[in-house]
């Protein structure tokens, strides 16, 4: 039925500056399988149906990240454009930068379904899709036949059944150095067979010199690796100091969890990665600890259940220089993004910041670190 309505409407309609109609959407779209409801958002948004979702900058918000100059700190984060299908739309949404992905170097159907969960009390999901995505080649050729526009990033991924991981990587880098202004190496997901083997440090070392040994010249974009939640502080003190030998340009903090807090209901029991509120406390810790490991020497991303602008002040003053959000956007809608960014600036107002940069990492004590500026 909603197939055939939505076929009733023109395929081109530019809509800006409307109300949010979110709320009166969202009761039939969580009617629908969540994978079901998020193919009719693309579609809408291919479409030119989304109402675009306009910023108005705040000096106060902007900010520098791997030689970009942004408006503000808040970017889409991986998994929600997985194919590259409308990277410029988002950027309409209010997103100062876009991350694609992740993607495969062969297409990949990804998990047997249902593979993605709604907990909509705890404002969370879980999902084990296992990187369901159209390969390397047709998610470059669409981003080449249609630059984003603005600062993109694109999520990198070994197939599931790849016998040389290292390989894959070392592929996709070439595929995706001409279009990718940063390229995520995702490192932590829990929801593949190769998913997280690059956790071991050896294992990890290996994969970024070989990264690095490529000569890419003037394409080189700079490398992120994405790390898991679910990581003691020994490992990840490991980790982090092979990334800083590596080179690594920023570390995104981090992935889906495997945890499970008390409390989750409904479908707690399924496997998968835990997204959304439930995982706030646990990524803002994470992310502190990680701004003391690395100081001022690279930026981090802060990601993990943001969904206000406390939340953002919080993960930035943890030491995140920059943000990204997808699984709120499941419950509140685009427009989520311009009332977090509104609440962000009153709070750095109300401490006496005049800058974002002045806030990042003020809640960490990296005095100790030799870098620091």
């Amino acid at each position: 039925m909603l197939a055939r309505l939505l076929a009733c409407f023109p395929k081109e309609i530019v809509i800006a500056r409307l109300p949010d109609f979110y709320p009166l959407l969202r009761p039939l779209l969580h009617s629908l399988d969540p994978e079901q409801a998020h193919e009719w958002a693309l579609r809408a948004l291919e479409r030119g149906w989304v109402p675009a979702q306009p910023v108005l900058p705040d000096p106060i918000l902007a900010t520098s990240f791997l030689g970009w100059r942004l408006a503000h700190p808040l970017g889409l984060a991986a998994g929600f454009d997985k194919n590259g299908r409308v990277a410029s739309r988002m950027f309409a949404q209010g997103f100062s930068f876009i991350e694609v992905g992740g993607v495969t170097p062969l297409p990949q159907a990804g998990n047997a379904r249902p593979r993605v969960f709604r907990l909509p009390e705890q404002r969370a999901v879980i999902n084990r899709m296992g990187f369901p995505n159209d390969g390397a080649s047709v998610v470059a050729a669409r981003l080449a036949a249609a630059p984003p526009g603005g600062m993109l990033g694109i999520n990198l991924a070994s197939n599931a059944a790849s016998i040389e991981p290292i390989r894959d990587f070392l592929a996709l880098l070439e595929t995706f150095s001409p279009l990718g202004d940063f390229l995520t190496l995702d490192i932590s997901c829990p929801n593949t067979a190769n998913g997280q083997v690059f956790l071991e440090p050896a294992r990890l070392s290996e994969l970024l010199a070989s990264l690095n040994a490529v000569p890419l010249g003037a394409n080189r974009p700079a490398l992120v690796a994405k790390i898991s939640p679910d990581l003691d502080d020994g490992r990840l003190a490991e980790l982090v100091a092979v990334l800083l030998e590596g080179q690594i340009a920023a570390i995104c903090v981090g992935n889906t969890t495997t945890a499970r807090p008390t409390g989750l209901g409904k479908h707690a029991e399924q496997k998968g990665g835990l997204s959304g509120r439930p995982l706030f406390s646990a990524s803002t810790r994470q992310l502190a600890v990680v701004r003391r490991l690395v100081g001022t020497r690279v930026p981090l991303i802060g990601t993990g259940g943001i969904a206000s602008g406390a939340d953002a002040y919080a993960k930035i003053c943890a030491g995140a220089s920059v943000l990204q959000l997808y699984t709120a956007m499941i419950y509140e809608g685009p427009g989520l993004v311009g009332r977090v960014l509104g609440e962000l600036a009153e709070l750095l107002r109300r401490d006496g910041f005049t800058t974002l940069s002045q806030a990042v990492g003020s809640a960490v004590d990296v005095s100790a670190d030799p870098d620091r500026t």
